[in-house]
């Protein structure tokens, strides 16, 4: 297992994953709303987002952190083959823009390091920048820290 950590520090610095592009539609927006009972019109209501000044509704910033996950599961190295993944934080979290119903975003992941915390357990830092398709400003940047733990077999 340290082998694939030795190859992935060797990767500090770099863009390690560029996710595919994810749809943020209005039924997405509205599960996240009932899930997280947060129902600001700016989300939810269609008409009365209109004339607001986003011009329509948006995803909930939160909503798009909470993508970060599945988007990281498509597209980063999953090193120690017998590990598990767990969240351990994030830093410097910005929402930049936001994210109209119905637009695309993907993330875009590069490696700040990886610390040996303890024998088995790995932390990765990683900077995330969630793009917004046909759009030049980031939906959010953050860093982000995983770990990496080994299972108990």
């Amino acid at each position: 297992m340290d082998a694939e950590f030795d190859d992935l520090r060797g990767r500090i610095g770099t863009e390690i994953g560029v996710s595919s592009w994810l749809n943020v539609e209005q039924d997405r927006i509205d599960a996240f709303a009932d899930v997280t009972e947060d129902w600001q019109y700016i989300h939810i209501d269609k008409e009365k987002a209109a004339n607001s000044p986003f011009g329509g509704t948006i995803a909930h910033g939160l909503l798009t952190l909470a993508l970060l996950p599945r988007m990281a599961a498509e597209c980063l190295p999953r090193p120690g083959e017998n590990s598990t993944g767990v969240n351990y934080g994030f830093d410097q979290v910005r929402f930049l823009s936001p994210v109209p119903a119905g637009a695309q975003v993907r993330g875009r992941f590069v490696l700040e390091d990886c610390i040996e915390m303890r024998p088995g357990t790995h932390r990765l830092i990683t900077s995330v920048t969630v793009d917004i398709k046909d759009q030049d400003k980031p939906a959010l940047v953050a860093k982000w820290h995983t770990l990496r733990v080994a299972s108990a077999h």
